[in-house]
């Protein structure tokens, strides 16, 4: 079946597209500043891959990946979202996408990119689900052949964001992290151990990934927002 046969797939409500749904909300605008500070994070190139992980699981990254895929969307930029947790996925969940063909289809030279990526009903925000569940994640991460993925997705979009499985399970994330222009790191305010955010960054530098900073989910400001944006100084 071909993407536009497929047609465009609905977002999933409760997986909180606060960004779509209710773009004029506190969370929305929050998205934007993060949006706002990875463009700046580089005065040199433009921010076109970019990775979002977190230390553990459970803290937010996808919804966070999800919900920026959305604002640079509605800022014109053509976005992919590429989900490359390999181990467990949550694309196709979130915007309610079949997930019997995608990425290591790709990698495995079973399919071409632009019939397994799929439209969703935001204007300019495209998804790639993973795919069937490899044996070998973390080596069809750090093929030859995902180094062809990107840069044939960089002919057909603007930004490409990577939903990564997190740092301290697996070392598929540090393995992106060294493919991608910048990373951003979800931890969770009252869930994320310090230690832990610690561990993540050091894997991360140890890969020689460029952290742009850190998203604090689940954080409630005095002001009535819940996520705030640290920029890596």
């Amino acid at each position: 079946m071909s993407r536009k046969e497929r047609g465009v797939i609905k977002v999933d409500k409760e997986r909180s597209l606060l960004t779509h749904q209710n773009p004029k909300s506190p969370i929305a605008e929050q998205y934007r500043t993060i949006r706002t500070n990875i463009q700046f994070a580089s005065v040199e190139e433009d921010m076109r891959t970019i990775m979002v992980t977190s230390s553990g699981p459970m803290e937010g990254k996808s919804t966070t990946i999800a919900n920026l895929g959305v604002v640079l969307a509605q800022q014109g930029k053509k976005v992919l979202i590429a989900d490359t947790d390999l181990r467990k996925p949550t694309v196709h969940y979130t915007f309610r996408v079949m997930n019997t063909r995608g990425l290591t289809n790709v990698l495995t030279r079973q399919a071409e990119l632009p019939d397994v990526t799929t439209a969703t009903e935001v204007p300019n925000l495209d998804v790639l689900t993973s795919g069937p569940v490899p044996p070998n994640p973390s080596e069809l991460l750090g093929s030859k052949a995902m180094d062809t993925l990107i840069e044939e997705a960089l002919t057909h979009y603007d930004i490409i964001l990577f939903d990564c499985p997190p740092v301290l399970a697996v070392a598929d994330s540090q393995i992106i992290a060294n493919k991608v222009q910048g990373t951003v790191l979800v931890i969770s305010s009252g869930t994320t151990e310090r230690e832990a955010a610690v561990k993540a960054k050091e894997r991360l530098d140890s890969a020689k990934g460029k952290l742009l900073g850190v998203v604090l989910n689940r954080k409630k400001m005095k002001d009535g927002s819940y996520y705030y944006y640290y920029a890596q100084k």
